[in-house]
């Protein structure tokens, strides 16, 4: 949680608006699957991503983006997938990663077409 905090911080203090709207903003037509990419090689739980959460819908990125980002840190993180790997085959592995991800850049363009 600290560490997400701390992320959240930077991401709010430092990181300039334009770079969030650029790459993640209402205009790029591939920022939720940039927000889903992001979001694989951070490993949080619910409560410690909200903190990043918050930093981003502030620097104004779309909350359908953020709620793909925040889904692929809890659902997507690479060390999710190595506690996976020891209960599925890897071809159930590939199958669980391309549905998971294909949901949630599917919900992030559907809360961002429905809120804009």
């Amino acid at each position: 949680m600290v560490g997400g905090i701390a992320i959240g911080a930077l991401i709010h203090g430092y990181v300039p608006t334009e770079f969030i709207v650029r790459w993640a903003g209402a205009n790029n037509p591939l920022a939720v699957p940039i927000a889903v990419i992001l979001g694989v090689p951070l490993y949080a739980n619910i409560a410690g991503v909200m903190p990043i959460t918050e930093a981003l819908v502030n620097k104004g990125m779309p909350l359908g983006t953020v709620l793909s980002f925040t889904m692929a840190v809890t659902a997507l993180s690479f060390p999710e997938m190595v506690i996976l790997k020891k209960v599925l085959r890897p071809q159930l592995l590939a199958i669980f990663i391309g549905l998971v991800t294909l949901g949630i850049i599917s919900i992030g363009y559907l809360f961002n077409a429905i809120l804009s």
